[in-house]
């Protein structure tokens, strides 16, 4: 309001630093109301005469702002308007502000799917937090990079750059907090992911840390931590949802309704979506049983991850249980279709996450559809898997191995060979064991006793 009435007395200088503050204030609790705040400070700033001394500065800091929070409110990289705040600061020597808006930018890559460019960036990304010599700054951007690395199936460099963050924030939850609530909690839930794809001991108590950290410190923000466990671990078998589970993604839920931020809520609904559709506590029933209220939510999560354009991460794994209802409907060719689809999307553009479901529902379509009528599916189904196999990855990568011993070990089955399939299946026991994969523990101790 005092902005507003500054800006009608024709004061630029005032209103931009009314409007300024206000953003400020927003911060991460309502971060679209800061956006509109930025934006009307930029348009100020725009409007002071070029010969003012300090016209550049308040041209380049609500842009730096802008372009750094973009991904958390959806839209494509070229909405970040980050190629204006490079030529912006570039001119005034500003590493600082441009860092700030490289974090948002490159996120915005990854989250649309950019990931060979984002995974290329992170390390110039890196490179240039680093030589500015700001801790701060270091711990409440370096997200930005680790995302990339993660999505793009680079687990160690990732790890590198989580660890970095957590070292410097030294326990400290808001340490860095002027894009994102808790950059330590994100530290920390990307460690335990990466983790988890390279099966190393510990990775669940980190995604437990991290969402219990974001809690305490960020409610808004922890429906974007608890996707690391309810969408990426539960779709790729290391996690089953608890009991415990369905009331904490609820809450979350009934927050980020709350908070007016519809990215937040699409992921809300994601995280309460999967915990439902993949809920196994009252015992292992039927996979297409008691899916109904998920499938609801997921469904309107997904429109919401379209119309707002987030992460195509999101808006592919939804697919792929789209998918695997549709073969437990009996719709067989439309679940190969979709998951297909899915697949050659993930191989084309990089993405790493979930390959291993969107091949797992595939293999298992054309199995059931070999069995059915079609040989020629069993051909078929080899070539997927083979395919998954071959994807380049770092020495001990489980993301796929598990899902390929799984899924060869139920095509030996197809074609006859017991011993086959009894030796994927030991050698599946023993990875996801050692890997900390429940889901595949289970899916191993059922084949085991088939």
């Amino acid at each position: 309001m005092v902005a507003t009435q500054y800006a009608a007395a024709g004061d630029l200088r005032d209103a931009y630093d009314w409007y300024m503050q206000a953003a400020t204030w927003y911060g991460a609790r309502d971060i679209r109301a800061a956006r509109a705040s930025w934006q009307q400070a930029l348009r100020f700033a725009d409007r002071l005469p070029s010969d003012h001394p300090d016209r550049l500065a308040m041209r380049i800091a609500p842009r730096a702002l802008l372009c750094g929070s973009a991904f958390q409110v959806g839209g494509t990289p070229a909405d970040t308007g980050f190629q204006e705040l490079r030529a912006l600061t570039t001119a005034a020597g500003d590493k600082k502000s441009l860092a700030v808006g490289m974090a948002g930018h490159l996120t915005t890559l990854t989250f649309n799917a950019h990931h060979r460019k984002a995974a290329g960036m992170a390390s110039e990304f890196a490179t240039l937090v680093e030589s500015i010599g700001d801790p701060a700054m270091t711990v409440g951007l370096f997200y930005a990079a680790a995302q990339a690395k993660w999505e793009a199936g680079e687990a160690s460099e990732c790890l590198r750059l989580a660890q970095r963050i957590i070292d410097i924030a030294d326990g400290d939850p808001t340490m860095g907090d002027f894009v994102i609530g808790s950059p330590l909690a994100w530290a920390i839930a990307l460690k335990g992911a990466a983790g988890m794809f390279l099966g190393r001991r510990g990775w669940r108590d980190d995604l437990e840390t991290a969402i219990a950290m974001a809690g305490s410190v960020d409610a808004a923000g922890r429906p974007f931590v608890q996707l690391y466990k309810y969408a990426a671990a539960v779709e790729n078998g290391a996690v089953l949802p608890h009991a415990e589970d369905m009331p904490l993604a609820a809450e979350s839920l009934e927050v980020a309704q709350r908070s007016g931020n519809n990215t937040a809520v699409a992921y809300a609904l994601v995280n309460h979506a999967l915990t439902l559709i993949h809920d196994r506590s009252d015992g292992p029933e039927n996979p297409c049983d008691g899916r109904a209220a998920g499938f609801e939510l997921l469904t309107k999560a997904r429109q919401m991850v379209v119309d707002e354009q987030l992460t195509v991460a999101m808006r592919r794994m939804s697919d792929i249980e789209i998918a695997r209802e549709r073969a437990c409907t009996g719709d067989l060719s439309g679940a190969i279709d979709l998951a297909t689809t899915v697949l050659d999307e993930q191989f084309d553009t990089g993405e790493m996450i979930f390959r291993g479901p969107a091949t797992t529902v595939l293999v298992e379509a054309l199995l059931s559809r070999a069995r059915a009528a079609d040989t020629a599916d069993l051909e078929r189904a080899r070539r997927a898997i083979d395919r998954l196999a071959s994807v380049p990855t770092e020495p001990g990568f489980v993301l796929h191995e598990l899902p390929v011993l799984r899924l060869r070990a139920l095509l030996a089955r197809a074609h006859g060979d017991e011993p086959g399939y009894r030796q994927c299946v030991e050698r599946l026991r023993a990875v996801a064991h050692e890997a900390d994969f429940e889901g595949y523990r289970a899916l191993a101790e059922e084949m085991a006793s088939a």
